[in-house]
């Protein structure tokens, strides 16, 4: 039963990235088109949650524990290795060719997008054998 709390947060989520324009890859394009007919409605977006999130980390770290879990679950390690760097760079480049990431993926597939269909699909399969690769690469 500790699973509808992800439930109902997924489902608002997936609303805020509908609502502000992030599930759609033209829009996000033209964000990241700085040298041509740039739109810049979506640095609101990001600025707004980057202010709410850091005012409710704050709050939530506070407590002693969380409401739904059994303890915080919070990222100890703050080291930048190649690794980090290198999918970071990936990401970068997926998402700039696409104007797709996978949160707005799963909801721009219900604009029914070719395009959109084949990322997820990529996507998937990408996520499906990157846990092969690393086991090649010792990682």
């Amino acid at each position: 039963m500790k699973s509808w709390p992800a439930l109902i947060s997924g489902i608002f989520f997936g609303l805020g990235l509908t609502m502000s324009g992030m599930s759609d890859p033209a829009k996000v394009l033209g964000f990241l088109n700085v040298t041509g007919e740039w739109v810049p409605h979506l640095i609101f977006v990001m600025g707004g949650a980057v202010v709410v999130t850091a005012l409710l980390t704050l709050v939530v770290l506070s407590r002693a524990l969380p409401l739904f879990a059994d303890e915080f679950s919070v990222p100890t390690v703050q080291a930048l290795d190649s690794r980090l760097i290198g999918v970071a760079v990936l990401f970068g480049i997926g998402w700039g060719l696409s104007g797709c990431c996978s949160g707005p993926a799963v909801v721009s597939l219900l604009y029914g997008y070719d395009s959109t269909i084949i990322f997820f699909v990529a996507m998937v399969a990408g996520m499906s054998i990157e846990g092969q690769i690393s086991k090649r690469l010792g990682q």
